[in-house]
């Protein structure tokens, strides 16, 4: 049995936004990943960090270099990043070719974990999952899909991620 921990690399996206009651807005306060944790029963070792709360639309390759730095010194072997949808096929293919030995899951939701209905939390167990059994390199784990860095884009008009050919 694999019970090696797993760091969990927090950058924000739909998975941590928080609905602003004020304001009537989607924004950022804290990150949602311990209450998921429990909800998900995930009882194997895990060390969450927090690097950037944003939206990945404004996610830029400085903020990517912070994500490839917590990656290389996490003690982990095994990282989980959560990441907005719409640059994390941008993230994945940045981080891909630095050949960091580790192995590296990307997954976001499409739906706020506040709200109902969101992919939250089955996005993370298939990601958390994936970590565990797939070799080192960097994939993205979305809709009960895994994906290798290279091989993965969204389509905006489904919803989903597909291959990038596809």
């Amino acid at each position: 049995m694999n019970d090696d921990p797993v760091r969990i690399i927090i950058t924000g996206g739909t998975f941590d936004k928080h609905y602003d009651e004020l304001r009537g807005e989607l924004t950022f306060k804290d990150s949602h990943l311990p209450e998921i944790i429990a909800k998900a029963r995930i009882v194997s070792p895990v060390a969450l960090e927090i690097v950037q709360l944003i939206d990945s639309l404004h996610m830029t390759d400085e903020h990517r270099e912070l994500v490839r730095a917590a990656c290389e010194r996490a003690a982990e072997r095994r990282i989980v990043i959560t990441h907005g949808t719409d640059r994390m096929a941008e993230t994945a293919r940045f981080l891909g070719p630095l050949g960091i030995n580790k192995t590296i899951v990307l997954t976001g939701a499409m739906v706020p974990y506040q709200i109902f209905g969101s992919d939250a939390l089955f996005n993370l167990g298939s990601a958390f999952m994936a970590s565990r059994l797939l070799p080192p390199g960097v994939y993205v784990a979305m809709n009960g899909r895994t994906f290798p860095w290279q091989d993965v884009r969204k389509d905006y008009e489904r919803g989903v991620f597909r291959p990038a050919e596809e």
